[in-house]
């Protein structure tokens, strides 16, 4: 049995603040024994303009918010998903929206480059498109990323992803019995979708999630639906919030549980394609 959890952030447009929060609650979660810690999608920045985001971009292997996220791995002993930090990408005038992962002695373990990107009229009145400042990550075998850690293999996804299940499909393929997804779900788009997806996704590939996210109103006016959540491979939400501006989600992940279900109900096996 491993415990896990799931970070729910209201992020400002002020990255030192946002660190300083994301530390108190990564603090709150190892000293809760979780040994694997995911941080929401954008945790270091909601930034009031989305050029403002190029003013804290970072190379990869370099720069504070890596060093942050190193030294909090190091300093808590644990597994930490860093949500996502922009990344330089190879086209220059994009950014990569970059999930990366770092081990208890502080060594960067994973990358994954967010794929599927958010370019979306919610409504009249709502609309996004993540495309204008960054580039997708590339769906090929390398940016299809699985990682063994002791809650079990952890394949990373990232917010808009959870609409695409042939990508928890191949990453399920890949051996993924955990997927994360930090997410900034928007509050319109959470209320309709997010906990059917997630659950959707949990139970096609009988694994567990961990799905932190932001949550609340942020710097430029966008509200995003919070309710973080930890769901297991029978798509029973184990724990989860509701729209508390920020807070830390806790449960188990049971590999009895797993292995139970995967072969009382043995439906990946059955698949014809």
């Amino acid at each position: 049995m491993s415990r896990v959890a799931a970070i729910q952030m209201n992020s400002s447009s002020r990255v030192q603040s946002n660190l300083d929060s994301a530390a108190r609650l990564i603090e709150q979660a190892a000293e809760s024994g979780a040994g694997l810690i995911v941080l929401p999608e954008n945790f270091a920045l909601m930034p009031r303009r989305e050029n403002d985001r190029r003013q804290v971009a970072e190379r990869l292997g370099a720069g504070p918010i890596q060093e942050f996220l190193s030294g909090q791995a190091a300093a808590s002993g644990v597994h930490l998903v860093g949500g996502t930090i922009p990344l330089v990408a190879g086209d220059g005038d994009r950014l990569n929206a970059s999930c990366l992962v770092f081990g208890p002695d502080g060594r960067r373990l994973a990358r994954y480059d967010k794929i599927h990107l958010f370019d979306v009229a919610v409504n009249e009145s709502e609309a996004y498109k993540e495309s204008d400042y960054f580039q997708p990550g590339e769906p090929g075998s390398e940016n299809n990323v699985c990682i063994d850690v002791p809650a079990g293999t952890v394949g990373l996804t990232i917010c808009y992803d959870v609409r695409f299940p042939e990508l928890y499909r191949r990453l399920s393929s890949l051996g993924a019995t955990v997927f994360t997804v930090p997410s900034a779900f928007t509050a319109t788009t959470g209320q309709a979708h997010w906990e059917v997806l997630l659950r959707a996704r949990a139970i096609e590939n009988q694994a567990y999630e961990i799905a932190p996210g932001q949550c609340g109103i942020h710097d430029n006016g966008r509200e995003t639906y919070g309710h973080s959540m930890l769901i297991d491979p029978w798509g029973r939400v184990l724990a989860g919030l509701n729209d508390e501006p920020e807070g830390v989600v806790i449960a188990d992940i049971e590999q009895n549980m797993l292995d139970s279900v995967r072969r009382h109900f043995p439906s990946l096996k059955h698949r014809r394609l």
